[in-house]
């Protein structure tokens, strides 16, 4: 088993760039990624969700993808003990278990490691030291050029590809679960019913996207040990920490 010094933590807002910073390192390291995302653990809610295809992850080893049915329980305890186990299994492998992503809860729950009950009585911004096993690496963005990058991917995401995904979600799952309604999926339905036309749904998925970019950049800035680089300068700080390991 092939033990690491630290394990390299990449977070940022949605759209920022993670998972591709994160494949370019992990095949120049040796690297195995765990997904760290809230979305992208449902099966089926592929487009709508920015989920990394097979060509985008690039041969590189990913977890966390596909956990779950939408509306099927699984909680953040869930996936902290899944992705503690992964470590341990990416380890044994000896390979570098790299955790990217951008829910924050997820993050916190690992590299402050949360005890979790039946009932969780402890409160998330009463947070001990981080755990020595881990270094966060954040993608810092300027407003307006994260702006431009999500309104970018929004374009891209309105395709017949998506329409497709979007009816088939529906006609299997419906509007019960929360999953379908916190995502894009909603304002593609909602297109495709003549219920508003194209340019409105797109607006809105941006700004749910973006909004939300905003809503993890305030949880990500709690935090003073995360180092903070801009995207062109994630790979080489990474790579070089691994290195000087």
């Amino acid at each position: 088993m092939r033990k690491f010094r630290k394990i390299p933590v990449i977070i940022g807002p949605t759209g920022s760039g993670k998972t591709s910073v994160a494949v370019e390192i992990a095949k120049e390291v040796g690297g195995e990624i765990i997904s760290a995302d809230s979305r992208a653990i449902y099966k089926g809610m592929n487009i709508g969700t920015a989920k990394p295809s097979a060509v985008e992850q690039g041969g590189v080893p990913h977890f966390g993808l596909d956990l779950v049915e939408p509306g099927e329980r699984f909680t953040v305890a869930d996936w902290k003990d899944y992705a503690e186990q992964k470590i341990k299994e990416i380890e044994a492998r000896g390979y570098l278990p790299m955790v990217v992503g951008g829910t924050g809860l997820y993050v916190d729950s690992l590299i402050y490691n949360y005890q979790f009950n039946e009932i969780v009585q402890k409160s998330y911004s009463d947070r001990t030291e981080m755990s020595s096993d881990f270094v966060v690496f954040g993608i810092k963005w300027g407003t307006n050029e994260l702006r431009e990058r999500l309104w970018q991917r929004i374009e891209q995401m309105f395709c017949s590809e998506l329409y497709d995904e979007t009816c088939k979600l529906v006609k299997r799952y419906g509007w019960g679960s929360q999953a379908m309604k916190s995502n894009i999926y909603e304002y593609v339905w909602k297109y495709l019913n003549g219920e508003m036309d194209l340019k409105e749904a797109k607006e809105k998925a941006f700004y749910r996207d973006y909004h939300l970019a905003k809503r993890q950049m305030t949880w990500f800035k709690r935090n003073d040990k995360i180092i903070w680089l801009p995207l062109d300068q994630i790979k080489p700080a990474v790579i070089k920490y691994i290195q000087d390991e």
